[in-house]
């Protein structure tokens, strides 16, 4: 099983766990909400556009709504669980590149949404993949940081992003802790921040991410 596969299947017993009403560390959402997110993300091409582009965003919301309430939240857990679906499952090596950062990032929205939570030790070569995504994309996830990014990976590897010629904060962790804090997670990603008072404040509260 691949680990994109793997966290699809995690996050799908974590929502039957949980039940609809069960936080999650995306803002307004409920399991329930994210749930239809994710379905509507591999299925509904025409609404999904509205996850990244503001102009389209009341047509993707409308949709949510929609498969929420065609579906239920059961029904949705079944097509998560059956996926990859859509281009996630016709194109060659999709499901791997794209959906083993996106299952990650939104199992830890849930299980770190919850009163009570530990940071999973991760497989080496799930670390390594992250790194290479982190490495990758840092000046896209970055691209909003008001101050100078600095990220040291535990295990060796570092990678500057944000902005240039103002100060700079050095953020320390696993791959998979950098990842979470590149994507916006930052109060909830176990790492360590060092830098001056003013400007790890104003990174804790940019909007990072794509």
């Amino acid at each position: 099983m691949t680990h994109a596969r793997a966290e699809r299947a995690a996050l799908s017993d974590l929502f039957v766990q949980l039940g609809p009403d069960a936080p999650t560390l995306c803002e307004g959402w409920t399991t329930f909400d994210l749930a239809a997110h994710l379905v509507l993300r591999e299925r509904r091409t025409d609404a999904a556009g509205g996850i990244a582009i503001k102009p389209l965003a009341g047509y993707a919301a409308s949709v949510q709504e929609s498969l929420k309430a065609r579906h239920g939240y059961a029904g949705l857990i079944e097509l998560i669980r059956s996926g990859p679906a859509g281009i996630y499952g016709l194109v060659p090596g999709m499901d791997k590149a794209v959906n083993t950062m996106e299952f990650f990032i939104h199992h830890e929205d849930v299980r770190r949404a919850q009163r009570v939570w530990e940071p999973r030790e991760l497989p080496a070569d799930l670390e390594e993949t992250f790194w290479k995504q982190v490495r990758a994309g840092r000046r896209l996830f970055l691209r909003k940081s008001p101050v100078g990014v600095v990220l040291h990976r535990i295990g060796g590897g570092v990678a500057l992003g944000g902005a240039k010629n103002v100060p700079r904060v050095e953020v320390t962790g696993t791959a998979g802790e950098l990842l979470l804090f590149c994507f916006g997670r930052q109060s909830h990603a176990r790492v360590d921040v060092a830098g001056g008072d003013e400007a790890v404040a104003r990174l804790m509260d940019a909007p990072l991410g794509v």
